[in-house]
């Protein structure tokens, strides 16, 4: 199977000696849905950028659809369909106006272009909008008019840039739908996002960028079983009852990462040493306000790999290493 994206060595650099993209080797075959994991500043958007022509990398080979970005950058648009998250559309243009421009953009006849435009108006169940300037449109309509727009020329590798950020649980479960249908008729997606959930439910295999590298590559089992053990959290009430319960806990498992007001702890036993963990806080007089045992998550494989969490908006906020 060919490569849908391939990068050897690519590099961004910006003034001031910024890097950041800081050689990333990168192979995404044809087909497969690319969950791209990183938080703000990690270097997804450059990232992007640079594979779909927008940025030039300041080293490294990049190849799209089995262009070269740099000497082959016109193949590369006309083979790829990009939804960017800060895209800008023009708000005073109905839908339809703007699929049938986006149309004429890539020298479509028109009418094959208003053809087309009809059925992905259907397709991302815009229709009874189409004729309504963009500027009411809600912030799901939006992101799916934006991935109409992506999707007029038939791209082969279809780019997704944090695609169902601020949308409502109901928008993002339709948008990930549509990304499993594009799929299933074998466009390669490349998908970057802070939603663990996210990436979970929809991509083969996930990248973790972190400081312009990748830092974890695999299926979301592999990662998740990469971790290993359940983690405990424990939350209580005080900073004193905190220290406690760390001092109970030490011997039942490592010390991971967690929120301000909690410890938590790989637990190799897993539920089978709930009990013990309850019997070793009332001997250290700590009522604990919450006890929950979870299984690995994208989450702790992010923490695994980089000491912090990813988690959408609060994926910048410190943790909390316990330490004794």
């Amino acid at each position: 199977m060919e490569a849908a994206v391939k990068t050897e060595g690519l590099i961004r650099r910006f003034r001031g000696g910024v890097v950041a993209v800081a050689g990333v080797d990168l192979e995404v075959p044809e087909g497969e849905v690319y969950g791209f994991l990183g938080p703000n500043g990690a270097g997804k958007s450059t990232m992007v950028r640079m594979l779909t022509t927008l940025l030039r990398p300041s080293e490294g080979v990049a190849l799209v659809a089995g262009h070269d970005v740099v000497r082959d950058a016109g193949a590369v648009r006309r083979s790829i369909g990009v939804a960017l998250q800060d895209a800008s559309i023009d708000p005073f243009m109905t839908g339809r106006e703007l699929l049938r421009l986006q149309a004429t953009l890539h020298g479509i006849p028109r009418r094959d272009g208003h053809a087309r435009a009809e059925a992905l108006l259907d397709r991302v169940g815009l229709v009874d909008a189409a004729d309504r300037r963009v500027g009411t449109y809600s912030g799901g309509m939006r992101r799916r008019l934006d991935l109409a727009m992506a999707l007029v020329h038939r791209p082969v590798v279809l780019f997704l840039d944090e695609p169902t950020t601020g949308l409502d649980p109901v928008s993002r479960l339709t948008l990930w739908d549509e990304v499993r249908r594009l799929n299933d008729e074998g466009t390669t997606v490349f998908l970057t996002t802070q939603y663990l959930e996210e990436a979970d439910q929809l991509a083969d295999r996930v990248g973790i960028i972190d400081g312009g590298r990748i830092v974890a590559e695999g299926t979301p089992k592999t990662l998740k079983a990469e971790v290993g053990d359940p983690t405990l959290t424990i939350t209580v009430a005080s900073s004193e009852d905190r220290q406690a319960a760390f001092d109970a806990l030490s011997g039942f498992g490592p010390s991971v990462p967690t929120r301000e007001g909690c410890i938590a702890v790989r637990l190799p036993e897993g539920a089978a040493a709930v009990a013990d963990v309850v019997r070793a806080l009332d001997v250290a007089s700590v009522e604990p306000q919450e006890i929950d045992l979870s299984m690995p998550t994208l989450d702790d494989v992010f923490v695994a790999k980089t000491g912090r969490r990813l988690e959408g908006e609060d994926a910048e906020a410190p943790v909390t290493v316990t330490e004794s």
